[in-house]
């Protein structure tokens, strides 16, 4: 079975993602390209069942099956829902709409739980790479590697809590950061005293936790929606399976393939 005939033959929704998305894109911003493929049903009659994502076949590509990034999404997985609401769709045939259609069974207050467990994660690794800079004043730190990747990481940290904020106090999730573009790119070229960058994290990570109080999310995802729309899915594969697929035909035929 080869992987990149499921993303190239059965993708049902591809997006971009990265700086791109978020609205923070330079001139040497990279373009990061997700998707979703549903694996024809028969595959999972057999021992070896199709990957749970693949990697490529393209550079800066990664695709994960339907029903694994239905479950990531369940367990409000940020990377995910994030791709979910990308505004720059690229693909998305009738499956690929029906699972954007979906997106509000995806969230629920579970995000404050994720979001920022993933921000103190990626928080402790900034800190232990800034205590490992030689000591130096706070401006000096900040200016004199305004393009390595401690202060790269630290402004995606900075939007992430700032979109978990505004998740929780609205309900919606909105990738691009519009008006905090200038003084997240500030950190990003290393012009913002790390202490600065520090205060901003807290005081995000503060009004997250008082916005989850009152958040208009649900306490759960509707996950029997989301199983609904996946059976349904895997029916159709099963049903409507082109019988010119390669990759079906190996199944059906008793034969390897690839």
């Amino acid at each position: 079975m080869r992987p990149e005939t499921l993303v190239r033959d059965h993708t049902v929704y591809a997006c971009v993602m990265g700086s791109r998305a978020f609205g923070l894109a330079t001139e040497d911003s990279d373009t990061d390209r997700r998707g979703v493929f549903l694996a024809p049903t028969p595959l999972f009659w057999r021992f070896d069942k199709p990957p749970t994502h693949v990697e490529g076949p393209a550079g800066e590509q990664f695709s994960w099956e339907l029903e694994r990034f239905c479950e990531l999404a369940l367990r409000a997985n940020p990377n995910i829902l994030e791709c979910l609401h990308s505004p720059l769709v690229e693909y998305a045939d009738d499956t690929g709409r029906e699972l954007l259609a979906l997106r509000g069974a995806f969230l629920s207050r579970r995000v404050h739980e994720t979001f920022t467990r993933y921000a103190h994660g990626q928080r402790r690794r900034l800190e232990s790479q800034v205590r490992a800079l030689p000591r130096a004043p706070d401006s000096a730190r900040a200016g004199g590697t305004p393009l390595t990747p401690r202060w790269k990481h630290a402004m995606h940290l900075l939007r992430l809590l700032t979109s978990a904020r505004d998740l929780l106090r609205t309900g919606t999730l909105t990738l691009d950061v519009g008006e905090h573009r200038e003084s997240l790119l500030e950190v990003k070229r290393g012009e913002v005293a790390w202490p600065e960058v520090e205060a901003r994290m807290a005081r995000l990570t503060r009004e997250a936790e008082e916005a989850a109080h009152r958040s208009p999310l649900p306490a759960e995802p509707d996950r029997r929606r989301v199983e609904d729309f996946l059976v349904r899915a895997r029916r159709a594969s099963a049903l409507q399976a082109d019988p010119h697929d390669e990759v079906v035909q190996g199944v059906a035929g008793g034969r390897d393939v690839g």
